[in-house]
């Protein structure tokens, strides 16, 4: 297909299109009257590190992200959310109860202190599995979800194939030390982005400082979510093999991070270390939203339509990550194709919208139309070749 570039110079559309598109109260200039140099990423005294942008999957930070790991109790993370997704489809209720079996009771490290033969709520498991990383929890909800331990590490293993965790492999839903159980710093990434993005509504138990269970008061061991309120989730870790281990995010101004910090040598580090990738991260980048899915941001000439003019847009929102103050070096440009001729489907693709930094691309999303352009008939043919003679 044969493209014209937009007769408005990309200067011009430094975002100026989107003037008027409603960007929910973002404004369209720079709150920084010039961009500011990058400083150095934090260096963490842990075995891997991962910090991105929840929204935009920008890489902000990274040190052996896909170097496998034990991972501990952030093992719990992918147990949750393959109970989650049960949830989501019905196969079990919150209002459920799963009678605590021997495997389960008998489970060694951290506990909920679960009772054998009694019956425990899906909610109270849950609860115990997030907020006091009970490992017996783990077991009573695998066995409950799916009617053996080993069918649900399956369907975990199955769930980390659909995110894309292509290092990570479990043996067992609480993440005790086992052979071949292993993850990565870019792997819980992705899994923690699914959790936030897939289930917001069961992610607001992350945040829970306390619970108490059987008359058994314990504190998440998120020691962030008391040092900063901007953090709202989501999980611990330690083993003598794993080192202490942390999955955390944080959202300030619509900005949501995610910070992965595994194999610190303690738990103050492992802390200090991800609040410090936290701090990097919002001190040095901003996220934009610059378009929204159906908002049109030109229109083009369609020749023999019912109508003269076709409304173009995208199908899905665009953001962007970049550098703090650097809003003046973002650059859009559409290409559109050379003529357009009716009829039109709304959502087919009739160009592209090209986002650059500083003159390196960004983002490039396909440019469709947004409505529907009947065929006008042979007067409409007539009065557009009529005006081409004119033209």
């Amino acid at each position: 297909m044969r493209f014209l570039r937009a007769l408005v110079p990309s200067v011009c559309l430094i975002f100026a299109l989107l003037a008027a598109a409603q960007l929910e109260a973002q404004e369209l200039v720079t709150v920084s009257t010039a961009p500011t140099a990058l400083a150095a990423p934090p260096k963490l005294g842990a075995k891997s590190h991962y910090l991105v942008d929840f929204t935009t999957d920008k890489v902000l930070s990274a040190s052996a992200a896909d170097t496998e790991l034990p991972p501990a109790s952030l093992t719990k993370l992918m147990t949750a959310y393959v109970a989650f997704r049960a949830l989501q489809s019905g196969r079990i209720r919150l209002d459920d109860r799963a009678r605590v079996s021997e495997r389960a009771w008998r489970t060694g490290g951290t506990r909920m202190f679960i009772e054998l033969g009694s019956e425990v709520g899906i909610e109270d498991l849950l609860r115990g599995l997030l907020i006091q990383s009970g490992n017996d929890a783990a077991v009573a909800l695998a066995e409950h979800v799916s009617g053996s331990v080993d069918a649900f590490v399956g369907e975990m293993n199955a769930a980390a194939k659909e995110l894309g965790m292509q290092h990570s492999v479990f043996r067992n839903p609480h993440g005790l030390p086992a052979r071949g159980h292993y993850t990565t710093a870019y792997d819980l990434a992705l899994l923690a982005n699914a959790i936030i993005g897939e289930f917001p509504d069961f992610y607001s138990l992350y945040a829970e400082r306390a619970f108490s269970y059987n008359g058994i008061a314990q504190s998440n061991r998120n020691a962030l979510l008391w040092r900063d309120p901007s953090v709202d989730g989501m999980k611990t870790g330690y083993t003598e093999s794993a080192g202490y281990c942390l999955v955390t995010s944080a959202q300030r101004d619509g900005m949501r991070l995610i910070a992965v910090v595994l194999g610190a040598p303690s738990a103050r580090q492992r802390n200090d270390g991800a609040q410090k990738l936290l701090e990097y991260g919002f001190a040095n980048f901003e996220t934009h939203k610059l378009y929204s899915a159906g908002q049109e941001i030109d229109h083009a000439r369609v020749w023999g339509g019912e109508s003269e003019y076709a409304g173009l847009g995208i199908t899905e929102d665009v953001y962007v990550t970049i550098p703090r103050g650097g809003y003046t070096k973002l650059a859009a440009k559409m290409d559109v194709l050379a003529q357009l001729a009716a009829p039109l489907v709304r959502g087919t693709t009739v160009g592209e919208v090209e986002i650059s930094f500083d003159g390196a691309p960004l983002v490039e999303t396909p440019l469709v139309v947004l409505n529907n352009v009947l065929d006008g008939g042979v007067w409409a043919r007539m009065r557009d070749e009529l005006q081409l003679l004119w033209e």
